[in-house]
């Protein structure tokens, strides 16, 4: 890193001092965030160090969820350090393995299966130790839509949208609050996806939880299994997602009178809301952020939205625009 770099330069000296020792800290990623991440190495010992710049985002936040998430029996990246001042965690490693990089044909069923069985673990985090999670309401989702609006449609696109436009995505974004509110409420992960889920020594690892919320029931499930980074035959969703209908039932989390159809069109609507908004912030990370890389993964979101939406006769209008219009615009500027 640039001896410019001051946030690592301070990095630095706070490790020497856990250590006792210089260490050289490599950078790893950054994530969709504010965030970097480097990996260090003291003692034959392998640790993450999350730089999270304070005024942007504090670190407190994650510290309580983690021990929200242990608590429960899920498996996080431990805490072991904590600079909340500058924004500096010393966490467990838990390598390099998204699970993602191993998924294929033949065992994405067995490792989906058993991601979704720790849901019901992962369901079970309502607080932080401090507070109750923030509720997912039609508030908090109307501002996850409206980024689709500003920064797809707007911004990346350079479209301005006729009265008859507007009037017809006020129309298609209320339909899909609705059934936000509809749902039952646990607790949520909201970004629960392959590349958030890590295998260590084949056990499934947990991170990117710190934007945990309480929020409709099928959330976590149909992030995960419709994955805006893969995609996977219907008939396995399908399969998937009927185990995930017979588990929270099972759980008492989902009354035993809902039945299937009612739970496939929450799944459904809820992912196309994920896709929708999904598709507006990897174009904001572009233009606002300079992280250009995500752009690659909206037509996948967009052929999602069109496809789901298309079973809808509510949305019908709104899908043959997806077709007609945004997926072609979008073709067009890669």
């Amino acid at each position: 890193m640039p001896l410019s770099d001051l946030r690592f330069l301070a990095l630095n000296a706070w490790l020497k001092r856990i250590f006792n020792a210089d260490v050289t800290p490599t950078l790893i990623s950054g994530d969709a965030s504010f965030r970097r991440y480097f990996r260090v190495q003291h003692k034959d010992i392998s640790y993450i160090v999350m730089d999270s710049p304070p005024e942007l985002i504090k670190v407190l936040p994650f510290v309580n969820l983690a021990n929200a998430y242990s608590d429960k029996g899920v498996d996080v990246p431990q805490v072991i350090e904590v600079n909340a001042e500058d924004g500096f965690l010393l966490l467990s490693d838990l390598g390099d393995i998204q699970l993602l990089s191993v998924l294929n044909s033949d065992n994405v069923y067995a490792y989906y299966r058993d991601a979704l069985r720790l849901l019901d673990k992962v369901s079970l985090v309502i607080d932080n130790g401090e507070s109750g999670l923030p509720l997912y309401d039609a508030a908090f989702v109307q501002l996850e839509l409206d980024i689709f609006s500003d920064w797809l449609i707007k911004r990346h696109l350079v479209i301005e949208l006729d009265e008859k436009t507007q009037n017809m995505l006020k129309t298609a974004f209320s339909f899909l609050i609705e059934n936000v509110e509809a749902q039952p409420k646990v607790g949520m992960h909201r970004d629960y996806h392959s590349r958030n889920l890590m295998l260590q020594n084949e056990q499934l690892k947990v991170i990117d939880f710190q934007d945990a919320v309480l929020g409709p029931v099928t959330y976590d499930a149909v992030s995960l299994l419709r994955d805006c980074y893969v995609r996977w035959p219907d008939a396995l969703v399908e399969q998937l997602m009927t185990q995930h209908f017979e588990q929270v039932k099972s759980s008492g989390q989902l009354d035993r009178g809902v039945s299937i159809a009612t739970y496939t069109r929450w799944f459904d609507l809820m992912g196309l809301q994920r896709h929708i908004k999904a598709a507006g912030i990897f174009s904001r990370l572009k233009y606002r952020d300079d992280k250009p890389a995500y752009m690659a993964d909206i037509p996948l979101t967009l052929e999602y939205i069109r496809d789901i939406s298309a079973r809808y006769p509510e949305l019908e209008i709104f899908s043959a625009w997806i077709a007609d219009s945004i997926i072609p615009a979008v073709e067009a500027k890669l």
